[in-house]
């Protein structure tokens, strides 16, 4: 809901390093698998309840996010595969988070962090199959066209995603509350993003 908005304004804040790693030789798939390994490492941290450790990794992880993208179009080297690369090493982030989550306490936030992971399946499916129908029948995408798929919007999405993710490793006593409120928001997008794809793509075949 909020990428749209927030994207522009980071472009500009984060040239100055993009430019700074193109000096220096480091590739746009450096930065994202540079960025997932950060990412993890906010698992064991969470884990062993090292919340603000996790807030540091899970913060780094999302401005490589953001530099990776941006290096791939200053350098003039945006390709599928990267996209490919950056939305799969991405979704597996986001999905170690509320597992670490469940393991830290199994008792407490195991069944929160379950349906969490549910919510996250259905996003992301949903997301990526309307993505392959979109590439088939060439349905544009004017609110992301530095995206090198198609990014079908939603009520959570990756600004939200990691708003609250930092939500929960400063708050990670709140994590039950907030995880089934999330996760319903999540179940939302679903909803819409399944309603919406199913009914471009009937409109599509019915021109055809």
């Amino acid at each position: 809901m909020l990428d749209a908005r927030i994207t522009p304004v980071l472009k500009p804040l984060l040239r100055p390093m993009v430019k700074r790693l193109h000096y220096y030789g480091i590739s746009a798939d450096n930065v994202t698998l540079a960025g997932f390994i950060i990412g993890i490492a906010a698992v064991p941290a969470i884990v062993y309840g090292q919340f603000m450790l996790a807030l540091l990794f899970v913060s780094l992880n999302r401005l490589c996010d953001g530099l990776d993208g941006e290096l791939a179009r200053y350098s003039q080297s945006s390709s599928s595969a990267g996209g490919y690369l950056d939305i799969c090493l991405d979704f597996l982030f986001y999905a170690t988070i509320p597992l670490a989550f469940g393991i830290a306490n199994p008792v407490e936030w195991g069944v929160p962090a379950l349906v969490l992971l549910c919510a996250f399946i259905g996003t992301g499916s949903s997301f990526l199959a309307f993505a392959v129908s979109a590439e088939k029948y060439q349905i544009t995408r004017p609110q992301f066209t530095h995206k090198s798929f198609y990014y079908m919007q939603g009520l959570t999405e990756g600004t939200e995603t990691i708003v609250f993710f930092i939500v929960i490793c400063i708050w990670p006593q709140w994590f039950t509350v907030l995880a089934y409120i999330f996760a319903m928001a999540c179940f939302i997008t679903v909803f819409t993003r399944i309603y919406g794809g199913y009914q471009t793509l009937s409109r599509i075949k019915k021109d055809e």
